[in-house]
């Protein structure tokens, strides 16, 4: 499933809400698969952003690339809570740092 942009051609995602439960101070991975589904090359700026249960953003990192046609990747960054509560956890998929237009849902 992918979205369209006017500047950018649609990267397909997959999206599962879950809840998952972790120990304080334990590493998590946090794991996404992205594909080009294009015939062209695509750059890309694949961000995680992690929020408190009040909403404040307690974690944001990034990562910038670019996919061949047809290419799938599984970025991978790391968060490690300092603290329990519920936290909620949004990936971004946008044309570049410079170009917020996103690339995925």
């Amino acid at each position: 499933m992918g979205i369209g942009t006017v500047f950018a051609e649609p990267m397909d995602t997959q999206i599962v809400s879950e809840k998952k439960f972790h120990v304080v101070g334990e590493q998590i991975m946090i794991v996404s698969d992205i594909t080009n589904s294009q015939d062209t090359q695509q750059n890309f700026a694949y961000f995680t952003q992690v929020t408190n249960d009040d909403g404040v953003v307690v974690s944001l990192s990034w990562l910038t690339g670019s996919l061949s046609p047809r290419q799938s990747f599984s970025p991978a960054q790391s968060w490690l809570p300092t603290e329990s509560g519920l936290y909620i956890i949004q990936i971004f998929v946008w044309e570049s740092i410079d170009n917020p237009e996103a690339l995925s849902p």
